[in-house]
């Protein structure tokens, strides 16, 4: 079961992610992202994992997500939070997009455990001003239709409150 969560910056989707993935199973793992490269992102890490309380087993994981959802086992839900950060750590490391999105995707399809992803939407904002962030953008905008296409539930979310798309 592979469920997409989707909303805008602090519009509550790792909320709704992280009650999606306690109701899913007893066990529970935090594929997580991000990175600490700055006293801010630290923080904000800090905070997450202190919300989350110790019921989660914590996998970071910046570029290969692929390899860490194959490491899932049965009777544990695995919560990838984010897409976002995922595929902006992909972009500065100039990794194949298509191809790890592919191998996310295959991983995702074979995972023995359900699975619920975060990402933002991207593109409903103003055009980026940059070539790197139309590029960005695009590459965010392709990937979460390629998530949701194979999802089995996909929910929007705004103001905390999910709507759901699919499912």
């Amino acid at each position: 079961m592979l469920t997409l969560v989707l909303g805008g910056a602090r519009s509550g989707k790792t909320a709704v992610a992280e009650a999606l993935a306690e109701a899913a199973a007893g066990a529970r793992v935090y594929l997580a992202t991000g990175q600490a490269l700055d006293a801010e992102m630290a923080a904000r890490i800090a905070r997450h994992r202190a919300t989350r309380g110790d019921g989660w087993r914590t996998v970071e994981e910046p570029l290969d997500v692929a390899r860490a959802l194959g490491r899932s086992r049965p009777g544990e839900a695995v919560l990838l939070d984010c897409l976002t950060l995922w595929l902006s750590n992909l972009m500065h490391h100039d990794r194949d997009i298509a191809a790890e999105t592919a191998a996310l995707l295959d991983a995702a399809r074979a995972c023995p455990a359900p699975v619920v992803m975060v990402s933002n939407e991207v593109g409903m904002g103003l055009v980026p001003e940059t070539p790197l962030g139309r590029a960005f953008r695009d590459a965010q905008g392709r990937l979460n239709q390629q998530v949701a296409a194979q999802a089995d539930r996909v929910a929007f979310v705004a103001a905390g409150l999910p709507l759901w798309l699919k499912g």
